[in-house]
């Protein structure tokens, strides 16, 4: 007993002090992404060939990125004028899906709930997840969640075992054709009102799967959706950012 209070005295506060601080993320980290000049006259929309998940388009000049498709690939290869750079701003998530589509400048950032709904979820949301298929990256980010360092459970959110003891649910992966029903299941067992978040490109849009007879083409042609968070898979605290923005508490 004595050896395990020394080493827990050794070990220190572990918990991190987000949001009252923001995080310190690695140089490599890719976030909000940024544009660094025009398109040339002769680029011929090259991105919009070269881009693996079609998240690149070129409207009347100027280029707009799908951030609900977006991989954020280490080494972008949409742009071949090196136009696509990534920067370090983890905050991603929206409330709307026209928010994704990005083409620099101030950035849409998730608005608080409505005040109606934040009565009851504002101090106490629970949260049923559902893997729809997914690789298991954003799945293993949204369960790191509860670990020491992000606790997410001091800001009182909570994943729960059953829908039913839940107030909304939030979805991970691509929504294959043999999750869809179980997704749909899952919403209708949740208790009115209810919220729905979808986590990481393939719950937004169907990720590299996208245009696939197998999976959904996004969470929000089967449910109303309140909340996106992109990114393949998105980063720890872009996920709680988002989840304390929903609730009003950044």
């Amino acid at each position: 007993m004595l050896q395990i209070i020394r080493e827990r005295w050794r070990q220190g506060f572990r918990t991190g002090k987000f949001p009252k601080a923001e995080p310190v993320l690695p140089p490599r980290f890719r976030g909000l992404p940024t544009f660094s000049g025009d398109c040339p006259p002769d680029c011929g929309k090259a991105c919009e060939t070269l881009c693996p998940s079609g998240a690149c388009k070129q409207v009347d000049g100027r280029l707009v990125l799908d951030l609900g498709r977006c991989l954020f690939c280490a080494d972008c290869p949409a742009c071949p004028h090196g136009r696509i750079t990534f920067g370090n701003d983890y905050r991603l998530a929206v409330r709307q899906r026209q928010d994704l589509l990005y083409s620099g400048g101030e950035y849409a950032l998730a608005q608080p709930l409505e005040p109606e709904r934040l009565k009851l979820f504002g101090r106490s949301l629970k949260l049923r997840q559902v893997s729809a298929g997914g690789c298991n990256g954003c799945e293993a980010d949204c369960n790191v969640l509860g670990t020491l360092v992000f606790d997410l459970g001091r800001f009182g959110i909570q994943f729960v075992a059953s829908p039913r003891h839940a107030d909304g649910i939030l979805v991970t992966g691509p929504i294959t054709e043999n999750m869809r029903s179980a997704v749909l299941d899952t919403y209708e067992a949740t208790p009115a009102p209810k919220i729905v978040i979808a986590v990481g490109a393939c719950g937004i849009n169907g990720g590299p799967f996208s245009g696939s007879s197998e999976v959904s083409p996004g969470l929000d042609s089967l449910l109303p959706v309140n909340l996106y968070i992109p990114g393949c898979p998105p980063h720890p605290y872009t996920i709680l950012d988002g989840l304390l923005r929903l609730l009003g508490r950044r």
